[in-house]
């Protein structure tokens, strides 16, 4: 009996959907498209999957970013989903090097363990479908084979990679598969219009399914630098309950480069190893802001309006409102996406464009790259109220059940004020509860704790004042989620 093992991809940036997509809280971890993330959902369309025949699913091994690690657990636990494993990358090096990293998870226990790689940022929204595409593709999987599923095209779309249809496979189990004649890079209109009208290709969707064994073998024989660093790393990292991070240092000498560059397109042909499956799937990978236009309901205008919205004389645009009131008068195929922090206004023609904006916020150290103004912690939330000179506030969200570190600040004294739930407070050698309009202060270099003893949320407002009030003017002395060195809440 084979076991099917998911591999979720999670360790992009989703550059392209910034403002909402941060560096500290990516696409995949957003409410996109329904009520549950993308990542979300990824792992819900799993489900039912270990009623195939002779196959078990395991439960999800993830990829995914360090600074993600509490985030990624935490969604998937509020959907009844447990990672079997969560690999952290301190730095990430692309699609190879992370599927290398899972594969060797499963080298000493189940080496011939069928991989599903999925990336943790697409939209399917016809799960049969995807679940019969993804049987078939195990079963080609167990015999060797690498599958991906290529995606039926509905558009000449110029921002998908194309895969040329081959040959089909002369086998009983697998009546829509095809070897892969050749991947295409993103094409011009006139090109893409070609290929979809020829029927002969399919977008290049980036999931695969492959045995574990079979993927070590091929990334150390086309790959070996690959291979080696992150054998390197794996074998010098350490395990941290469900987390396992590969050694830093080690992994960042790792060449950087994707599944389809290091392997995929050097199997392609009529003896290669690579075969494809045409999925027809209701199939995103919501790359731009474009593209959620194109996949979310719309009015009789052709518009998108979330949140808080008047508009007159607009048509086929996409506008998000968080925090405000948002009205737009006499526009035409924009996009305009307001957060507490920034607002995005831009033509669809240059959505793809987007990610130069970020890079210019990296290149000026602006914070608006990396994080809302509201910031998730493992315990809950914080976010910015209002800043002056010497002063900060904050409103913090504890979780029920969760406490934050045992902590003290060498520049700044604290005043905390209940206004929803009850709080316990450790301060000094004190440990006392505080109800709804009760508050206390935290004198500077005091050691102090807050924990929520509650059933509901816990809502504090804090004001901070002292000569410097960085998130990184903590001392931790214990903590619940293994962050004694990391700075921040």
């Amino acid at each position: 009996m084979h076991v099917l093992q998911p591999i979720i991809l999670s360790g992009g940036a989703g550059t392209r959907l910034w403002p909402l997509s941060r560096e500290h809280y990516p696409k995949q971890l957003l409410p996109l498209t329904s009520d549950h993330s993308l990542l979300q959902q990824t792992a819900i369309r799993l489900e039912g999957l270990e009623r195939a025949p002779q196959r078990t699913l395991a439960a999800p091994l993830i990829v995914c970013n360090e600074e993600h690690r509490f985030l990624v657990t935490e969604q998937l636990r509020t959907v009844g989903h447990t990672p079997s494993c969560v690999i952290l990358e301190f730095e990430g090096r692309n699609t190879a090097p992370a599927l290398t990293l899972a594969a060797l998870a499963l080298e000493a226990t189940n080496p011939e363990a069928i991989l599903l790689v999925m990336p943790a940022d697409h939209v399917v929204t016809d799960r049969a479908s995807f679940q019969a595409a993804m049987v078939q593709g195990a079963m080609l999987a167990a015999k060797g084979n690498v599958a991906t599923f290529g995606i039926v095209p509905t558009s000449p779309h110029t921002g998908y990679g194309y895969i040329h249809v081959g040959a089909g496979l002369e086998d009983p189990v697998a009546t829509t598969a095809y070897r892969i004649a050749q991947f295409v890079e993103k094409p011009n209109a006139l090109t893409a219009q070609a290929y979809v009208d020829s029927g002969a290709y399919l977008w290049n969707s980036g999931m695969f399914v492959m045995r574990a064994d079979v993927w070590l073998g091929l990334i150390e024989r086309m790959e070996p630098a690959i291979a080696a660093a992150c054998r390197a790393a794996y074998g010098a990292g350490q395990r941290d309950g469900h987390f396992y991070r590969v050694d830093p240092a080690i992994f960042a000498t790792c060449p950087s480069n994707s599944i389809d560059y290091a392997v995929m397109e050097r199997i392609t042909g009529i003896t290669g190893e690579g075969v494809v499956i045409p999925l027809d799937a209701g199939w995103s990978d919501v790359g731009a802001w474009t593209t959620l236009w194109e996949i979310s309901p719309q009015d009789k205008a052709g518009n998108v309006i979330r949140g808080d919205v008047f508009t007159h004389a607009t048509k086929d645009s996409l506008v998000l409102a968080e925090h405000r009131l948002v009205a737009t008068v006499g526009m035409e195929n924009v996009v305009i996406v307001e957060t507490a922090d920034a607002v995005l206004v831009a033509h669809k023609d240059h959505a793809q464009d987007i990610k130069e904006v970020v890079s210019q916020l990296k290149q000026g150290n602006r914070k608006e790259r990396l994080e809302h103004l509201r910031v998730y912690r493992p315990w809950g939330t914080y976010e910015g109220i209002d800043r002056g000179e010497r002063f900060q506030v904050k409103r913090i969200v504890v979780n029920p059940g969760a406490k934050l570190s045992m902590q003290m600040h060498h520049h700044r004294a604290e005043h905390w004020v209940v206004v929803k739930g009850t709080a316990r407070v450790t301060q000094g050698e004190e440990v006392f509860l505080l109800t709804e309009n009760q508050s206390t202060y935290i004198p500077l270099g005091v050691r102090h704790r807050l924990e929520n003893p509650g059933k509901v949320p816990l809502e504090i407002i804090e004001v901070q004042s002292g000569s410097y009030l960085g998130e990184d003017d903590i001392v931790r002395f214990k903590d619940d989620y293994g962050r004694i060195e990391d700075p921040g809440f």
